[in-house]
């Protein structure tokens, strides 16, 4: 099948495709003389199984590192869950992120009863004044600080095997 043809069975963007080609990711695909991509079923296994990592917040890395440990099915899966572990405790501490911007968004809410002119708007002074004490809070702090599909380094460095990810946890742990 072409590029396209697996975009639409995976509900991908081409793009999206070639880039995790590009990543490391995704096999390359056959050529065809004339050079199209030439795509098989692994590929649209291979990406489900990508498509679902990201589904769950997994980083690039993080499914990088469960496709070396995939790609090695005879080795130990007790990396696989110390990762699952790191991602688990990423999401909790994400959920508190959630739940304190739920708090200060009710907050907010509390500031302003409806009907009146916007200049005397309490929400959108507690925005103005918020931002202007964000201007000057050391960068990293809070729940703005949170950039989607993003957390802290979880796994393997890029393009390492399920061998190296073990023997650096071994270290760290050490």
């Amino acid at each position: 099948m072409k590029i396209g043809e697996l975009a639409k069975a995976t509900q991908t963007q081409a793009e999206t495709i070639r880039y995790y080609e590009r990543e490391g990711l995704l096999p390359e695909a056959a050529r065809t003389d004339a050079n199209y991509r030439v795509y098989d079923e692994s590929h649209v296994q291979r990406l489900a199984f990508i498509r679902h990592c990201r589904s769950l917040d997994m980083t690039l890395g993080e499914i990088r590192t469960l496709l070396d440990f995939k790609d090695a099915p005879d080795e130990s899966c007790a990396d696989i869950n110390a990762l699952l572990d790191e991602h688990i405790g990423h999401v909790a501490g994400r959920i508190r992120e959630l739940k304190a911007l739920e708090k200060d968004l009710k907050l907010l809410r509390e500031q302003c009863a409806s009907g009146q002119a916007n200049a005397s708007c309490g929400i959108l002074s507690g925005l103005e004044k918020a931002a202007l004490e964000h201007s000057r809070a050391p960068a990293g702090k809070g729940h703005a600080a949170h950039i989607h599909g993003t957390h802290p380094q979880v796994g393997a460095p890029a393009k390492s095997g399920p061998a190296k990810v073990a023997g650096a946890r071994k270290s760290a742990a050490r």
